[in-house]
């Protein structure tokens, strides 16, 4: 922001308002404003909120790093008396337990590295330059002379629960003519108690409203009425009443209902959600309700009153940093886009500056869908800078030799510098492994994302720099994973396939699948930046690792067939979907044997007769099936009526993509099993980028047998690629366009010609 940062408090743990006037006697040609309240802030001029962004700045590990946002309030300062007011809450700053707050379940062991709060205060830090029109400037900075009350925001919970007291509201608060005569000065945080964490200006896309929903009651059980917003999200509640004074409205969301039709908060056998919004009536007339510092998640939300209070009306504002649109889909097969819009809407729900793994439950940002789910997002979605901003929180996590935690009899546990946590920014760290389960923080299907992520997103990018970027940290991780192979040289120690509805989770199959994986990235990457010693000996690692896969899951089976052997069965001969799809994927297989383990893949998903895999698993499943000519069966697989499928949670009422393959899961809103919208582009429109940026593009489209017209269009960094088919009397009519200096060649083997 400046070369000497001042923070200021209201010396509380709970949200405080801020505010300063300030006289302009001359014109202005800019005022720019550089602000960061943590965690999240509101900022206002004149009494007007200045953005359209929720929820800034962005979450990050304030230790190492922090977001400050820079904010353009030109058309917002006048001639004469202005102010400026800054509403300040908690978020993961210090995080607030009343209510629900995430812990772990009964069968994981107690965690002896819990969740540490970054200050014993909420704080600000805020400039204003503004520049007139005569070439002088002024500069305003956030000090002891900035007035500061208590917010009536009382309690905000980064997951979910908020209280807000409009006793406490003090209407005009942020203008210029308002009486703060009794308000106190804020506090000059000390230098040795400040936040440490470098700053950096807010880069990713802004979290943003994108849909309002309105609450319609459907029922009332007992004395809480029930309404439904139509749609499972994460959402900033806004709530019109009206009561007498110190009378309360509580609100309680929910993702589903129980058989009593009343709002159910139980997440499986998992814990009791009880998230509450309490609203506390001024008693001013009719007064509105709105979310500042955190968001609700749900489509349902109970409604309990009590001393007169009335809730006139209920809206739900859905909100992400996901709202850029990178492509469409269209098709005469209502279920398809059903099934799409199921997954979207999970993607919207989760991307809140970090990738959620739930809105409802956890809130932390997983890493493994950056690179699993990494196209099927970019090909509906922009991630490119919001990528960037995961990156950035990986480097920041990856650990130093010196960083330790501690074990259950207060040892220190030294991960091992190179890691790449399962979580970044990483809030309550698990880093003991679970007892015949593996690790939950060092996993290679989650910290792969500092090397595959950024090859996905090269790839759909074509940004060189992102490699440079990131490369010290994939050296550094791969480095890591390299201390962990066993004897026999494989990786297993993480979850495997993750999700496996059978618990086939393969962890040496896959997990060293995808150890080769980054090994192959890196040394793509080494060339690309011309590191001509990195690429030989990244390439040679390569060939080991593929040379030892084969040599210990590559055998012939009884019929006389090669096929990959699962690690989980020793006494069997036990293929599984992703044990044959990942090393096609990642082209692994022998030539002489490829044939036989793309039979054996269609052999298991016919004997299957559907997906049965986990999240790590499902991509290359779906992608390697698709590459050898089972569109088909992939087609019939994700229109099944009973789990595994997504057209399930369609049939099951779902409006996101639940969390595993069943009628009732933990999280009804995760789009880590989402890979199928990858299919619809690459697959049914049949774009392929041959080269990054898609500068060039195979297009093999497919047009499954219940759809007679499909289109899709895909806004790529070198322009628009629109693939259309149309079916008549038995024919595909296929158009393909394409921006001009995008080289497209067309390949109709999958439409039966």
């Amino acid at each position: 922001m400046v070369s000497k940062i001042t923070w200021i408090s209201a010396g509380t743990k709970t949200p405080f308002l801020a505010r300063k006037t300030f006289t302009v006697d001359k014109k202005v040609r800019k005022a720019v404003a550089k602000v960061c309240g943590l965690g999240q802030f509101v900022f206002y001029v004149n009494g007007k909120k200045v953005s359209d962004h929720e929820l800034d700045p962005g979450w990050t590990d304030y230790r190492k790093w922090i977001e400050y946002v820079i904010f353009d309030v030109t058309d917002l300062v006048q001639k004469g008396e202005n102010c400026i007011g800054v509403a300040v809450g908690n978020g993961w700053f210090i995080k607030t337990d009343e209510h629900y707050t995430f812990h772990f379940a009964d069968f994981m062991p107690p965690n002896p590295n819990p969740y540490r709060p970054f200050s014993d205060v909420l704080v600000l830090a805020l400039t204003l330059t503004l520049t007139y029109e005569d070439g002088s400037s002024d500069g305003i900075t956030a000090d002891d002379s900035f007035k500061t009350a208590p917010s009536p925001v009382v309690m905000s919970n980064v997951y979910g629960s908020e209280t807000i007291d409009n006793r406490l509201f003090q209407p005009g608060w942020n203008t210029a003519d308002f009486d703060d005569s009794d308000w106190p000065c804020a506090e000059i945080v000390p230098e040795g108690e400040a936040p440490s964490g470098k700053l950096v200006e807010q880069f990713q896309p802004p979290i943003r409203v994108i849909h309002t929903y309105e609450g319609k009651k459907i029922r009332t059980v007992g004395r809480r009425a029930v309404s439904d917003f139509s749609q499972n999200m994460s959402a900033m509640l806004t709530v019109r009443a009206r009561g007498p004074r110190g009378s309360v409205i509580r609100l309680f969301p929910a993702e589903k209902l129980g058989s009593d039709g009343d709002v159910d908060q139980t997440a499986k056998d998992w814990c009791e959600v009880d998230s509450q919004i309490t609203l506390i009536l001024g008693g001013i007339g009719e007064e509105t309700f709105r979310m500042q510092f955190t968001y609700f998640a749900g489509r349902y939300v109970g409604v309990e009153t009590e001393g007169g209070a009335e809730a006139v009306s209920i809206q739900a504002d859905a909100i992400t940093s996901a709202w850029k649109e990178a492509g469409t889909f269209a098709c005469d097969d209502v279920r398809y886009l059903q099934v799409y819009d199921l997954v979207e809407k999970a993607i919207e729900a989760n991307m809140v500056s970090v990738h959620t793994d739930c809105p409802t439950i956890e809130r932390f940002a997983w890493q493994e869908p950056n690179h699993l789910m990494a196209p099927s997002i970019f090909f509906a979605k922009d991630g490119n800078l919001l990528w960037r901003k995961f990156f950035a929180d990986m480097r920041a996590g990856q650990h130093t030799k010196e960083d330790f935690f501690y074990d259950h009899e207060g040892n220190r546990v030294y991960p091992g510098d190179g890691l790449v946590p399962s979580q970044c920014p990483c809030y309550v760290p698990n880093v003991l492994p679970v007892p015949g389960m593996g690790s939950f923080y060092d996993i290679i299907g989650w910290g792969s994302s500092s090397i595959l992520g950024v090859y996905w997103h090269y790839l759909f990018y074509g940004d060189r720099e992102v490699i440079a970027e990131n490369y010290s940290m994939g050296t550094r991780y791969l480095a890591h994973l390299l201390t962990k192979r066993t004897a026999r040289g494989m990786i297993s120690h993480g979850l495997g396939d993750w999700g496996n509805p059978r618990g086939e989770y393969a962890r040496e199959n896959v997990e060293t699948a995808l150890l080769y994986a980054d090994t192959k990235a890196m040394a793509r990457f080494a060339g690309i930046l011309g590191k001509d010693q990195d690429e030989s000996r990244y390439q040679g690692l390569a060939e080991e690792i593929r040379t030892t896969y084969n040599a210990v899951f590559l055998q012939r089976q009884d019929n006389g067939h090669y096929a990959y052997r699962s690690c989980d069965h020793a006494d069997a001969f036990v293929t599984t979907q992703a044990c044959e799809a990942m090393p096609l994927f990642f082209r692994m297989v022998p030539e002489a044997c490829e044939e036989d383990v793309v039979l054996s893949l269609k052999e298991s998903l016919v004997r299957e007769g559907a997906f049965v895999s986990g999240e790590v698993g499902m991509p290359y499943i779906i992608q390697a099936a698709s590459r050898y000519g089972m569109n088909d069966l992939i087609a019939e697989f994700i229109m099944r009526e009973e789990h595994p499928s997504y057209y399930a949670f369609v049939k099951d009422g779902f409006t996101t993509l639940g969390e595993y393959w069943e009628k009732n899961p933990r999280s009804h809103c995760h789009d880590m099993m989402g890979h199928i919208l990858e299919w619809y582009y690459d697959g049914i429109a049949g774009i392929r980028p041959l080269a990054p940026g898609f500068r060039k593009v195979l297009v093999k489209p497919y047009l499954p047998a219940t759809m007679d017209r499909a289109e899709a269009v895909y806004h790529s960094v070198s322009g628009d690629i629109r693939v259309s088919m149309v079916r008549s009397s038995g024919q595909v009519d296929l158009s393909v366009s394409a921006a001009p200096g995008i080289a497209v060649t067309i390949d109709r083997e999958f439409l039966g010609e």
